[in-house]
């Protein structure tokens, strides 16, 4: 069975104005372009109610880096008291949406996915020695990887938002 380390886990919080839809996308598409990862939607929950919406997603991606390694990414959103309001930007009226949402990532680092090194107890002695003195060089650098991808989408994350209540 594979090894699995969580590398990286933080959270980003914004309340104000922002498109959720258009925000939605902007992640989307950053993780998959920018990260390269194959992404999908695993949970899509939307409670009503009176006139707000509070929703919750919940994404899981992966990245393999080599053939011993994966990069694997879980990003849930909460977003809580979701409304529809309209605001005047430069003269004109936008539909747009206010709320609080929180974006939270985990960077996970997996050993062995294929399960090569799991057929017996030598070849697990074998992975530890390979890891521990063959490859260590190279794990701190994926796992600094790892860490700068998901810290840079929480970056970009928050300046959309920011830049979005701004408008």
């Amino acid at each position: 069975m594979s090894e699995k380390e969580v590398i990286f886990s933080s959270k980003v919080k914004y309340t104000g104005v922002f498109n959720f839809s258009e925000f939605y996308n902007f992640c989307y598409n950053w993780l998959v372009d920018e990260v390269g990862l194959n992404l999908g939607e695993n949970k899509y929950d939307e409670k009503i109610s009176g006139d707000s919406k509070n929703i919750k997603v919940e994404w899981e991606g992966y990245r393999k880096l080599t053939d011993y390694f994966k990069f694997i990414v879980k990003v849930n959103f909460k977003i809580l008291g979701l409304k529809k309001v309209e605001i005047t930007q430069n003269g004109n009226k936008i539909n747009t949406n206010e709320g609080s949402v929180e974006v939270t990532i985990k960077g996970t680092l997996e050993r062995d996915y294929k399960g090569k090194f799991e057929t017996t107890a030598f070849n697990k002695f074998l992975r530890s020695i390979y890891e521990k003195w063959v490859i260590s060089g190279r794990v701190d650098q994926l796992e600094e990887k790892i860490i700068g991808d998901c810290d840079e989408f929480l970056g970009q994350a928050k300046a959309y938002l920011d830049l979005e209540g701004k408008r």
